[in-house]
C-alpha cells in the first residue's frame, strides 16, 4: 500500500509557520528602518550625486523635506508599512524606479543562481558523501574532507577571483562577469549559459563542504545502525544496503540542513553576484544600504528574510515526509 501524504498536518504547520513570521517581518522592518536613520549615510546627498557638492544648504533642507527623510524614521516605517500592506512598496530614491521593478527585474536572477548553485552543490555532496562513508579512513574520504575543510574556510568572494584569473584571465575559457557578452542585443540561453557557469561553481563550492560533511557522517553513523546490519545478515547486496537503507536515514540531517544554508546562500550569493557583476538583487542591496534607500532597503530584507522563514519551514516539512516519526504537530 502506498502512504498517504499527511496535507492536513502540513497544512496546519504550515499555517502556524506563516502567523509567526506576521511579528517576525514587522519587526525586521522596524529594525531596517531604524538602524538606517543611525547609519553615518547621508540619503539626500546619495540622491543629489555630484550636484549636491555645489548646492546650498537651503536646497540641500528642501530637497531632504521633498524626500521625507526630515520626518522621525517612525513616521517613514509607519508610511512605508501601511503602504506596502496595499501593495505599494514605495519608490526607490537612488534607482528612481519603482521598488517592487527593481525586485521583480532582479530576483528572476538572483534565484536562478542559487537554485543553480543548490543543486550544483548538493548532488556531487551526496555522491562524495556516500563513497566517503562507505570506506571512512580510505583515501577518496581522507581527501575529500580535507579539500572540503579548506573550502568551507575559504570566502566566497576568493573563491570568485581566483575563478576569474584562472578560467577568465588564464585560460580565457569562460566569461569573467555580466549576464551576457557586451556586444549582444539581447539576453538569450545561449548568452546567459557560459555567464551562468563560474557564479554557480563559486557558490556551489562555497556550500558543498557543509553537504558533503553531513552526508559523510550521517550515512556512516547509518552503516552502524541495526536495522542496516540486519539487511547486510538477510544477504542484500552492499549496493542495496546502502542506496536503500543507509543513505535514506543518513540523509535526514541534511534536511535539517537546507533550512539554515538559506541564508549563508543568500549571502554568498550576494558576494558571488558582485564579484561577477551578475545583475541580481546584490547590487541593489549595497546601492540600498550605502544610499540609506529606505523603501527599496526595507522590502530587500523582507525578501530575504521571508527566504529564510520558507527554507526553514521547507526543511520541516522534508523531515516529516522522510521519518513519519517525527510528525508535524509537535
Amino acid at each position: 500500500m502506498t502512504r498517504r501524504l499527511p496535507w492536513g498536518p502540513m497544512a496546519r504547520m504550515a499555517g502556524r509557520r506563516t502567523l509567526f513570521a506576521a511579528p517576525v517581518l514587522l519587526l525586521v522592518t522596524f529594525g531596517v528602518f531604524a538602524v538606517a536613520a543611525l547609519s553615518p549615510f547621508d540619503p539626500v546627498k546619495a540622491y543629489a550625486g555630484t550636484a549636491g557638492l555645489t548646492a546650498s544648504q537651503a536646497e540641500l533642507d528642501q530637497l531632504r523635506a521633498n524626500l521625507g527623510v526630515d520626518r522621525p524614521f517612525t513616521a517613514r516605517w509607519w508610511d512605508w508599512l501601511t503602504s506596502a500592506l496595499t501593495g505599494d512598496l514605495g519608490t526607490s530614491a537612488v534607482l528612481r524606479q519603482p521598488v517592487a521593478d527593481v525586485i521583480a527585474g532582479r530576483v528572476g536572477w538572483s534565484a536562478m543562481l542559487a537554485c543553480c548553485a543548490f543543486v550544483a552543490a548538493l548532488l556531487p555532496a551526496t555522491v562524495l558523501g556516500v563513497l566517503a562513508a562507505r570506506r571512512r579512513g580510505g583515501l577518496l574520504d581522507r581527501a575529500a574532507t580535507a579539500l572540503a575543510y579548506v573550502l568551507e574556510a575559504a570566502p566566497a568572494f576568493w573563491l570568485g577571483l581566483l575563478a576569474v584569473w584562472l578560467f577568465a584571465v588564464r585560460l580565457g575559457a569562460l566569461p569573467s562577469g555580466g549576464l551576457t557578452d557586451a556586444a549582444a542585443d539581447t539576453v538569450t540561453a545561449g548568452q546567459v549559459a557560459p555567464h551562468l557557469v563560474l557564479p554557480v561553481l563559486v557558490l556551489a563550492l562555497s556550500q558543498l563542504p557543509w553537504f558533503y560533511l553531513y552526508v559523510r557522517q550521517g550515512v556512516a553513523d547509518a552503516l552502524e545502525e541495526d536495522p542496516v546490519r540486519g539487511a547486510r545478515a538477510r544477504g542484500l547486496s552492499e549496493r542495496r544496503v546502502l542506496l536503500g537503507h543507509a543513505l535514506r536515514s543518513g540523509m535526514l540531517p541534511v534536511l535539517t540542513l537546507i533550512g539554515s544554508r538559506v541564508p549563508e546562500l543568500i549571502t554568498g550569493a550576494l558576494l558571488v553576484e558582485t564579484v561577477f557583476s551578475w545583475p541580481g538583487i546584490a547590487a541593489a542591496t549595497v546601492q540600498a544600504a550605502t544610499s540609506v534607500d529606505f523603501p527599496l532597503l526595507a522590502a530587500l530584507t523582507v525578501l530575504a528574510t521571508a527566504a529564510v522563514l520558507a527554507g526553514n519551514l521547507l526543511s520541516d516539512l522534508l523531515y516529516g515526509l522522510a521519518d513519519p516519526r517525527v510528525g508535524f504537530d509537535g
